[in-house]
């Protein structure tokens, strides 16, 4: 069964934010990431200003429960919009399970990012459903995960 988690996005501050959701919660990073340590994409070179920015960053909160985030960076800043800069992440349990999720709740919205397997080792995709609410969704492939920390 698919888990699912709040995906948070921060316009620069997504460091500081995380820090101060860590000195609350506890815990430790399993992963964070800026957008300077990305690998070159053809045709999309990474502006200065966004290198530093955070990528991706997760914080277990529990056991089932696991706060991530990024901040708005490259194609993304001029989208983001404080109030509206979270998305529903949802973690499935294989690449079957994620493409019936996918395909399912993005019918009749906009799809942002189609599935696809990803430079992190992850099959992955987003969009924004007929009802306004924005989605990720994501299978960690165990296979692919041994190759990428």
């Amino acid at each position: 069964m698919a888990s699912v988690n709040v995906y948070l996005t921060f316009n620069g501050n997504c460091r500081e934010a995380f820090d101060f959701y860590k000195s609350v919660f506890g815990g430790e990073y399993p992963y964070i990431g800026t957008f300077g340590e990305m690998p070159p994409m053809e045709g999309q070179e990474t502006k200065e200003e966004d290198k530093n920015k955070i990528m991706h960053v997760s914080l277990p909160i529990s056991k089932e429960t696991v706060l991530m985030g990024s901040d708005a960076g490259c194609d993304w800043t001029s989208q983001f919009k404080a109030g509206n800069n979270f998305s529903i992440s949802i973690n499935a349990e294989s690449k079957e399970e994620a493409e019936k999720l996918f395909a399912g709740l993005s019918a009749g919205g906009m799809v942002t990012m189609p599935m696809a397997d990803t430079f992190w080792g992850a099959y992955f995709g987003m969009f924004t459903d007929k009802f306004g609410i924005n989605w990720m969704v994501n299978y960690d492939d165990p296979a692919k995960m041994q190759q990428h920390p």
